[in-house]
């Protein structure tokens, strides 16, 4: 199994001390949002499969990758962005990405450090 695979079949949005998040808060968005990351995933997954992805599809496919969210952004308490966030960051650690291109950022703070 892959370490792609082994993300997507954990359960997400539980309770994590490490990460000090409580669980999701409403219940029923952990399917639709967990649907969300593992497309995310998926996404990944194929660019790793091409072999020769650079950093910069990488970043695009994180922004494609959270722009999924936009239709449930407003319903998301900060932990529940955060735990997004994280999401995102163990899957650049599977590829070894080492920034977002401050997509992460844009999500959690509607802010792009790149950008003056």
């Amino acid at each position: 199994m892959t370490k792609f695979d082994e993300f997507k079949n954990k359960e997400k949005f539980l309770q994590d001390d490490k990460l000090f998040y409580p669980g999701i808060g409403d219940q029923s968005l952990k399917p639709v949002l967990t649907k969300k990351i593992n497309l995310a995933a998926d996404d990944f997954k194929k660019l790793a499969d091409k072999g020769n992805a650079t950093d910069k599809e990488y970043q695009n496919t994180i922004k494609v990758g959270l722009d999924r969210f936009s239709d449930l952004y407003l319903q998301l308490d900060t932990e529940d962005r955060e735990r997004v966030c994280s999401y995102f960051e163990e899957l650049m650690d599977i590829v070894g990405l080492e920034s977002s291109g401050g997509h992460l950022n844009n999500f959690m703070y509607a802010f792009d450090p790149n950008k003056n």
